[in-house]
């Protein structure tokens, strides 16, 4: 389970190796994706709070990068921070997330972003709740969610 130590260690050291990488250019970028996800994920953008269709989604399933479909979170861990964007304790492994210094907006965060393509997702901070602390404040257009299917056996 990672903590808020961890999360410094890898803004300032760097961070873990992710399973694959993929990279392409704005312009491949900007075709694939919404003009809103492009603003958010490539251009670090901010969706308004409360505007996002996966605040209030609670179903089962795991939510992955709107740019490269990589997993990133599972919906076990998802919880109403009341900040008005999807918020998550952990992500769906160690290495889905690339964490980075934010000096942005006269404060210090640290900005999360997929570990596979670059995506801005948001910014991780050390208010969440127990056991780790840890509140992943994530723009619901950088996602999107794969439902579980039911088996009804």
């Amino acid at each position: 389970m990672l903590t808020w130590k961890d999360v410094i260690k890898f803004a300032v050291n760097g961070n873990p190796k992710p399973d694959k990488r993929i990279e392409k250019t704005e312009a491949e970028w900007e075709n694939q994706l919404s003009p809103e996800q492009f603003r958010i994920t490539r251009k670090k953008g901010t969706e308004r709070p409360h505007s996002g269709e996966l605040c209030t989604t609670y179903e089962e399933g795991k939510y992955s990068c709107v740019c490269c479909s990589a997993p990133l979170f599972d919906s076990t861990i998802k919880f109403n921070s009341g900040t008005g964007w999807p918020s998550f304790t952990q992500p769906i492994k160690e290495n889905a997330i690339k964490y980075e210094k934010d000096s942005s907006l006269g404060m210090v965060r640290v900005e999360v972003m997929c570990n596979t393509c670059d995506a801005h997702l948001g910014h991780v901070f050390p208010d969440g709740p127990e056991p780790n602390g840890l509140r992943y404040c994530i723009n619901s257009e950088a996602m999107q969610l794969i439902k579980e299917e039911v088996n009804d056996k």
